[in-house]
């Protein structure tokens, strides 16, 4: 009911069944969506986040656009992307098929750069609407500003009182960027 917070983190690190066999996941993509999918049917609006790897040992171009096709299905609310780096000791280290760092940044960037669009996406169809918010504190780039979360984890900035902290209000939103939302409390008092 009310108790959960509507933000569940699924880690999918890659969306080849290839890369996630070599990965040792013990899972594959076809699973993957059909969690997302049973998620979604039992938590409306529920936000999914993910831990998504590029340059695993042996990821092909193909395998990559793999990962790439996965987020475009899923639409991860965020995701916490990473370049795979040789860690000394691990069995991945001692694969075959290293991939170089360029082919690997490159990767990196394309997968950042779909997955901000469907956040930006996101975040500009909340514009409008009222959001119940709880106040966390001041806004870190800016002391004039409050800093607050809705409950399925989206950063919503405003202008208020700082006697709001601690304090769950509604909220309009008014902007959708990237990363963030900007309200006004002004209208709903």
């Amino acid at each position: 009911g009310d108790k959960i917070c509507e933000h569940i983190h699924v880690p999918l690190q890659a969306g080849s069944n290839k890369i996630l066999q070599r990965m040792n996941r013990g899972y594959s993509r076809e699973h993957y969506l059909d969690l997302v999918g049973r998620m979604r049917e039992r938590i409306p609006g529920v936000a999914i986040t993910s831990d998504l790897i590029v340059g695993f040992p042996g990821e092909s171009e193909e395998d990559f656009l793999e990962t790439l096709d996965m987020v475009k299905r899923v639409r991860f609310d965020a995701a916490f992307t990473f370049i795979y780096s040789i860690r000394t000791g691990t069995r991945a280290a001692l694969m075959e098929g290293q991939l170089d760092l360029d082919t690997k940044r490159d990767r990196l960037l394309r997968l950042n750069e779909l997955q901000y669009g469907i956040a930006a996406e996101y975040n500009r169809a909340l514009e409008g609407s009222i959001q119940e918010v709880l106040v966390e504190g001041c806004s870190k780039t800016n002391d004039e500003k409050l800093t607050s979360r809705t409950r399925n984890n989206r950063i919503v900035i405003f202008s208020g009182s700082k006697d709001l902290i601690g304090k769950l209000i509604n909220v309009r939103i008014t902007k959708g960027k990237t990363f963030s939302l900007f309200a006004d409390t002004q209208l709903l008092e």
